[in-house]
């Protein structure tokens, strides 16, 4: 499992943008203009339990998707654990040493636990954890660069393909015209597990689908937050007949929900991380079909509860849909009546029957 872990972090140590929810409808979006977030809970937290800090991605809080599901986690535990907290986000570009240095000045400014939102802190969190021993540090869809973990440290992972399988069984049987799309943000390994699930769950279903597949960038991560480029991608595929998108692309996502209002009735975009439907615009809300949920804030929420309880989480850790780490919203009721269907598969990767893969 760290070696997989690994390779699908190592194509690229910069930034991420994807993310999950705790509940089974839960919240998301996307990054462009970006709205202004809620009330900040560590301005006002004065607890005496831990002191958590949460170092965001590129985006940072508001951006509806991976960096606000790990905050709701923060919330929670915030409320659950007497807590306090500290925040920080990663700039577009930013050299490696930012990033180090933020993790230092959180664990320098009292922070006995530090959650890394996103792959691209795997390198940074290596480096400074030897040095704060007493800190428990954690990065979301991390991984161990040097195969010889620090016993300070957890990689908190998600099976994405499986949830994305679910949303491919989705698309399938929603499909009036036989084609269905995919965009990812960046080519990279970790994206790659959500188009491989998208594809396996369509092809279950509709043996004779066909899938469009198109990535923003092929190794700039600014294809995470380019609503210009996931708008151009979807309509592409929604040119190619395709009535159904599903998106794994961070911010460019609200470009691929734009696209779908353009394709018009009939046409649907499928979001990613967190239920997207629930901060999507008015004029959106008609065309988002389901999300595929990759619940970070329980990951996040988990690894507080661990540090909290005095049983740090350390090393691999992996939600499933066995765990309830993934999965897929109802939200709107455009899937309500092919649940059952997409349960029945979801109750078959649980047992083993169904085996996704990974890779396209």
């Amino acid at each position: 499992m760290r070696r997989l872990t690994k390779l699908s972090a190592v194509a690229a140590v910069a930034a991420l943008a994807l993310a999950g929810c705790g509940g089974s409808d839960s919240e998301g979006g996307g990054r462009s203009d970006k709205p202004a977030a809620s009330d900040d809970v560590c301005k006002t937290a004065d607890g005496d339990g831990p002191k958590i800090g949460l170092a965001y991605d590129v985006g940072g809080r508001g951006d509806q998707s991976f960096n606000d599901s790990a905050y709701t986690g923060l919330e929670k535990a915030v409320s659950d654990f007497d807590a306090t907290c500290v925040e920080g986000e990663a700039t577009d570009g930013e050299a490696e040493s930012a990033r180090e240095d933020r993790l230092r000045n959180m664990a320098e400014d009292g922070a006995t636990a530090i959650v890394g939102v996103g792959f691209a802190y795997s390198e940074s969190v290596n480096a400074v954890a030897p040095d704060f021993p007493e800190v428990n540090f954690a990065v979301i869809d991390g991984f161990d660069p040097d195969e010889d973990a620090n016993d300070n440290v957890a990689y908190l992972g998600f099976a994405e393909e499986q949830g994305s399988y679910l949303v491919g069984v989705a698309a399938a049987e929603k499909s009036k015209t036989g084609t269905i799309g995919f965009v990812g943000g960046v080519n990279t390994e970790l994206i790659q597990k959500f188009e491989a699930g998208y594809t396996a769950g369509a092809k279950a279903a509709k043996p004779d689908i066909k899938v469009e597949v198109q990535y923003i960038q092929e190794s700039d991560l600014s294809g995470f937050g380019d609503p210009a480029g996931g708008k151009a991608a979807a309509t592409g595929e929604f040119d190619k007949g395709a009535d159904v998108v599903y998106h794994a692309a961070g911010g460019s996502g609200s470009g691929v929900f734009d696209a779908a209002v353009e394709a018009g009735e009939g046409n649907y975009a499928i979001g990613v991380d967190s239920d997207q439907y629930l901060t999507a615009t008015d004029a959106q809300k008609p065309f988002i079909l389901t999300s595929m949920l990759k619940r970070v804030d329980t990951a996040t929420y988990d690894f507080a509860k661990s540090i909290d309880a005095g049983t740090p989480l350390v090393s691999y850790t992996v939600y499933d849909l066995a765990q309830d780490g993934v999965g897929y919203s109802k939200s709107g009721g455009f899937v309500d009546d092919i649940a059952t269907d997409i349960d029945d598969y979801k109750a078959k990767i649980i047992s083993g029957e169904i085996e996704v893969p990974t890779k396209p």
